[in-house]
């Protein structure tokens, strides 16, 4: 199936591992003129050789933090006019509600609320005027199945979540589609990192730890970032131009809602 994305350009965020490398390998495949951003030079390095050898493409690489202004100024300085925008930014860290401080929640809203919100503010107006735009927001699965140790990811992505239905409604009729993909437990650095701390304190290998919870979902295993990224690139096609607004929770059944 051709994507009909052959030339369009496409910025990335947080793509130098894990689901937003998958999401840009995916778009390069396609043909889409990617660049991606990393708050580290040599892993966006390592990244952009690893998608050339993949796919036969060259990627552009921004170096900076996307939850600040100099990073996203970084970002669309080597992208200015995205026709594809991929928002991704690390999930802020696993507290109990009443250890958050006021500079916790700041600085999870920068990074998973503000952020995408700067980076549509900056980019779609162009997506209008050319009648083609692509925004996909990775979020997490607790927008719609709420996990108590994640009180931030819970409050601030639904936060984005309910300023991207208005905003995607309004914008539909010229071709710009806005939708978000929730991932429940991937195959990822990230993943790995927090199995870590269990892995110490039970002496139980951490794929083993990772098998055991995967036992519990219905499709029998952790997604891996491949398929994530294959998913991310068609939602970016010529062909999802009537779908927008919309959450696709990516979790192999684990959420249980009919909604």
């Amino acid at each position: 199936m051709d994507l009909g994305i052959a030339g369009k350009r496409a910025l990335v965020c947080a793509a130098s591992k894990g689901l937003g490398k998958a999401c840009a390998t995916h778009l390069a495949r396609e043909g889409a003129l990617v660049t991606i951003t990393s708050r580290t030079q040599s892993d966006l390095e390592a990244a952009a050789v690893e998608i050339l050898a993949l796919t036969g493409a060259k990627v552009t690489i921004a170096a900076g933090d996307i939850a600040t202004d100099e990073g996203r100024r970084a970002a669309l300085a080597v992208c200015p006019q995205p026709d594809i925008l991929i928002n991704n930014c690390g999930g802020p860290p696993m507290k109990d509600f009443r250890q958050l401080t006021r500079d916790d929640w700041i600085k999870a809203l920068d990074g998973n609320m503000l952020s995408a919100i700067e980076l549509m503010k900056a980019t779609v107006d162009g997506m209008i005027e050319r009648k083609f735009g692509r925004i996909i927001n990775i979020t997490s699965s607790s927008v719609k199945n709420p996990i108590a140790i994640l009180p931030l990811s819970n409050g601030v992505r639904a936060g984005l979540t309910g300023f991207v239905a208005g905003l995607s409604r309004d914008i539909a009729r010229y071709n710009v589609t806005i939708n978000s993909l929730l991932p429940g437990a991937h195959d990822t650095d990230r993943l790995r990192s927090a199995y870590a701390g269990r892995a110490k304190s039970t002496g139980v290998a951490v794929d083993e730890l990772i098998a055991r919870d995967a036992a519990a979902i219905p499709a029998g295993r952790v997604g891996t970032a491949d398929e994530f990224g294959a998913a991310c690139a068609f939602f970016c096609s010529q062909y999802t131009g009537f779908i927008t607004g919309q959450n696709l929770v990516m979790d192999g059944g684990a959420y249980r809602g009919m909604l």
